[in-house]
């Protein structure tokens, strides 16, 4: 599986038809990349920011070191947005370090090159375990949309080969609702996949289940909710005109085929 930047520019490269990406793809795609956000895994961040355990409130962040993947990715604008919110500047008022994945994240913790980072679950449990605690949760908040997991793919693919992304998004939504509704099996298929204990998995689809969104797709108030801190950075006041940037259309489609044929996904 590609990180997100290799993603979409695999995609758009055309040396793959669909990529998964989330926040990240939105702000190329506001600026003129010419992709659709097709469907969406999760609707909240699987996020949390974990700090040294001296760190005791939000404001103690102002002056310290928080690590995040890559500047313009998904957890960077969502960081920011949160900061924000809380009266905080990030990169003035606490200085935002790059420093990459999510266990290259948990070593510059642990080895102090950074007093805070954004960690994914799989992550943060090393890090509870190393004694660092997790000062926010963003998908317990549930205050942001942050959207995850998604589906894109390159414009022109969207008109000449409607079917074969028909027939893509169609097993995407069957594993989203095969997920949703057999948590055992899709315990056990983590474990496999990650390669990770039973108990490991299980507490990491515990975290993200909350975030999963009910059928992938958003409705316009949250594509909005999503759009804003993208748009902010590229200094417009004003949200592009959400058609340009999302296309849920196809997996409505198949969503009420799925329904029609009384479909449910089995153990």
């Amino acid at each position: 599986m590609a990180r997100a930047a290799a993603s979409i520019q695999g995609v758009i490269g055309g040396n793959v038809e669909f990529g998964t990406a989330g926040g990240s793809a939105l702000l190329p795609i506001t600026r003129g990349l010419p992709m659709t956000f097709l469907f969406t895994t999760f609707d909240r961040a699987n996020f949390s920011l974990y700090v040294k355990p001296q760190i005791r409130s939000v404001q103690e962040l102002k002056g310290k070191r928080i690590g995040i993947s890559s500047f313009g990715s998904g957890p960077d604008s969502l960081l920011r947005d949160f900061l924000n919110d809380q009266g905080i500047e990030g990169g003035r008022d606490s200085t935002i370090l790059a420093v990459g994945s999510g266990m290259e994240r948990f070593i510059a913790l642990k080895t102090e090159a950074v007093d805070a980072a954004m960690l994914s679950p799989s992550a943060y449990i090393m890090a509870e375990e190393a004694g660092f605690k997790e000062l926010v949760s963003f998908i317990k908040q549930g205050g942001h949309v942050y959207l995850q997991g998604g589906i894109i793919t390159r414009n022109n693919l969207l008109k000449s080969e409607p079917a074969l992304v028909e027939k893509f998004i169609r097993g995407s939504l069957k594993a989203l609702l095969y997920a949703q509704t057999n948590r055992l099996q899709t315990i056990g298929i983590l474990s496999r996949v990650l390669k990770i204990k039973q108990d490991i998995a299980t507490r990491i689809y515990d975290e993200i289940r909350p975030g999963i969104a009910q059928d992938g797709i958003v409705n316009e108030e949250q594509q909005r909710k999503s759009l804003t801190p993208f748009v902010e950075r590229t200094g417009s006041k004003d949200l592009p005109p959400l058609q340009r940037i999302f296309d849920f259309s196809i997996t409505r489609k198949v969503l009420a085929d799925l329904k029609a044929k009384k479909w449910h996904p089995s153990p």
